[in-house]
């Protein structure tokens, strides 16, 4: 039966090194060096003995409370006189008594000690200590211990330093806890019976339930003095340890603390997702402004054009009934008759002239509606594209770059959106983003202008280019055709003539006044909704990647978070 047990015992340790594995791969495409390292530091010890980390302040007792626990007479574990020179110290079992020294902070001691087939002891640097990488290095053992065992000295467990450390390997790993009232022999009853307590209700406060509490006297017990106690320490320890439980409980551990890091990973994860859909959207509110503005502005033009019609239908109307009146053979008649033998112009006198009073009203009415319609459409449009700016400045940032997974995507995305606002001001700041060549044929004129304008302003003078130009050379067919048809008329076939084709080059031109404003103004805003577009580019290549790899890792945190859902469950 124990053949069997412990071969469940290996294939669910090789199942879960395999899902830590997996853990660690995640870790590494993070890019989370400490986290990696962690991960690869829990891999390696799933397979040693059950873990107790000795922590506590310098001074604490530490290292002659582990001599006096391993009970070997000897001094295993030194008190080092000066802080400045201690190191970690790695107690396992050996077949013979060594000591390696892996680095200048840590070393591994072998003893042929029999609670160590069973156990292994991490002593541990004060948690105040001033040696440089002390801190780091205890920390990394803290994730891949089974017990953490606190020591405090009995006279004095109130120290902050030491309850800060405790709330690192509580609230962040969820370690299992005993704590440790060392030296007893300095303190009264008294005082111990009230520091018992004060150390039961702070562990309380910060979340162990039925916190377990033992005063001991290393002194007493290497002296072999009555009272250390180390014998309700020891029962404890088999009670809840030893005696072949311990395999067991470490592998529940290893997956409890696996889970811990998957789940610092899920938290990281969903903030980056959020990041992510907030970005999202803030993408899309700028797509919808854009279509909306275009829209409008579109809008804007169909109105223009509209306007513009209506006034055009209006003076051509009066100039085609004016002709043909005119054009009656009474009127003719009578102009002849009034020619002759007075001051009114003949035909094509009056002809001419009406030609040109068409051109004049033409060019001075369109004009003026035309030049009250772009202010309005340039300030639509400006308009738009403070809006965008505005929304710019004001996007949501969820994940901070100080985040302790995420700080350098974090801090990534902060400078692709820095990019964007500097990268738009530029565009808005310069005239050349609001400017078109094919809106207007004569650049020349409006170069001081565009000049003196400068960014967004030249959107202003652009469209008002439109209100300087000869009608947009929509009236050209009308007066050149009336002209010809004017110089050579005699006869009353060319008199209709004359009004059919004035009649004709006015649908014409109505019909190339509608197409070549609309064209040329909604291509103008469709090309700078594109170049408005452009400042995104970057922007939107950072949401393609993060997509990609959010996909990925959350992905591949579901599946670790499912395998060790399965064993905490099954092991249970």
């Amino acid at each position: 039966m124990a053949q069997l047990i412990d071969a469940q015992l290996q294939a669910t340790r090789a199942r879960l090194e395999e899902i830590i594995k997996n853990l660690h791969e995640l870790t590494l495409r993070i890019g989370h060096d400490e986290m990696a390292q962690t991960v690869s530091e829990l891999r390696n010890r799933i397979f040693e003995p059950f873990m107790f980390v000795i922590v506590g302040e310098v001074k604490a007792g530490k290292s002659s409370f582990v001599n006096a626990l391993l009970a070997t007479g000897q001094e295993i574990a030194k008190a080092a006189p000066q802080p400045m020179t201690d190191t970690i110290q790695q107690i396992i079992y050996g077949e013979e008594q060594r000591e390696v020294e892996i680095n200048p902070y840590l070393k591994k001691i072998f003893l042929p000690v029999e609670i160590l087939k069973e156990i292994a002891i991490v002593d541990t640097p004060g948690t105040n200590t001033i040696v440089e990488h002390h801190q780091e290095i205890t920390e990394q053992f803290i994730p891949a211990s089974d017990l953490i065992v606190f020591v405090f000295e009995a006279k004095n467990p109130y120290r902050q330093s030491a309850w800060d450390f405790f709330k690192y390997i509580h609230g962040d790993w969820k370690k299992k806890t005993i704590f440790v009232l060392q030296q007893k022999d300095l303190a009264t009853d008294n005082e111990l019976e009230t520091n018992i307590e004060g150390v039961r209700n702070k562990a309380i406060q910060e979340g162990v339930e039925n916190p377990n509490v033992f005063a001991v006297s290393a002194k007493r017990e290497q002296e072999d003095i009555p009272d250390s106690g180390f014998g309700t320490l020891r029962q404890y320890i088999t009670e809840n340890i030893t005696g072949g439980q311990a395999p067991r409980l470490k592998l529940n551990n290893s997956i409890i603390t696996a889970q811990t890091i998957n789940e610092r990973i899920a938290g990281g994860l969903e903030l980056r997702r959020d990041q992510f859909d907030a970005d999202t959207r803030f993408r899309s509110d700028i797509q919808e402004t854009l279509s909306e503005q275009t829209g409008q502005s579109n809008k804007q033009v169909d109105l223009m054009v509209e306007n513009l019609l209506h006034t055009y239908d209006n003076i051509t109307r009066e100039k085609l009934e004016e002709l043909r009146s005119g054009m009656s053979m009474f009127g003719l008649l009578k102009r002849s008759l009034s020619s002759t033998f007075g001051s009114t112009p003949d035909a094509k006198t009056w002809l001419g002239g009406l030609a040109s009073e068409l051109e004049d009203d033409l060019n001075t009415k369109l004009k003026a509606r035309l030049n009250d319609n772009v202010i309005d459409l340039a300030e639509s449009i400006q308009q738009m594209v403070k809006v965008i700016d505005l929304k710019i400045r004001s996007s949501e940032t969820i994940l901070k770059n100080d985040h302790e997974l995420f700080s350098d995507i974090a801090e990534r995305r902060e400078n692709v959106l820095r990019d964007l606002q500097d990268q738009f001001n530029r565009f808005v700041s310069k005239t050349e983003s609001f400017t078109d060549d094919e809106l207007f044929a004569d650049r020349e004129n409006l170069t001081p202008n565009l000049a003196a304008g400068g960014g967004i302003a030249a959107l202003g003078v652009v469209l008002m280019a439109l209100s300087t130009l000869p009608v947009l050379d929509v009236t050209g067919g009308i007066l050149t055709t009336v002209g010809v048809l004017f110089a050579g008329f005699s006869t009353r076939g060319k008199r209709k003539r004359i009004v059919d084709g004035f009649e004709a080059e006015i649908a014409v031109g109505r019909d190339r006044l509608a197409t070549d404003l609309e064209e040329k103004l909604k291509s103008y805003i469709s090309t700078l909704r594109t170049r408005i577009e452009s400042n995104f580019t970057r922007f939107d290549e950072m949401l393609g990647r993060e997509e990609k790899n959010l996909a990925i890792l959350e992905g591949s945190h579901k599946e670790i978070e499912a395998e060790l859902e399965e064993m905490s469950l099954s092991d249970g």
